[in-house]
């Protein structure tokens, strides 16, 4: 998974060096040119924000996945234990009322 990450975001830094290239190196005044560059530039802060916004979407979600879950294992948990504890309960009854006899 977090090569996955490094990936995307070797891809991103290569498109945006390669963009930065493509702007410097093209026939254009120097005006022209700071302008695409500040508009590369803002277009890769918006994309960047959209991604780190979805990232932020996903932890929330895997967060709330993982208290689900672990309010399932509690129970279950709980669940047993009542059950073994109701088993001692009526081992020891059982016992009790052998030794009345």
């Amino acid at each position: 998974m977090a090569n996955n990450g490094k990936i995307i975001a070797a891809l991103f830094l290569g498109a945006a060096a390669g963009a930065a290239f493509g702007v410097l190196f093209a026939p254009d005044k120097g005006s022209e040119t700071r302008k695409k560059i500040a508009g590369k530039a803002s277009e890769l802060g918006d994309e960047l924000s959209e991604r780190i916004n979805k990232g932020k979407d996903a932890i929330s979600d895997l967060k709330e996945r993982v208290m689900h879950k672990a309010e399932d294992i509690k129970s279950s948990i709980q669940n047993r234990a009542g059950e073994f504890s109701g088993n001692e309960e009526s081992r020891s009854r059982a016992k009790n009322s052998s030794h009345t006899v």
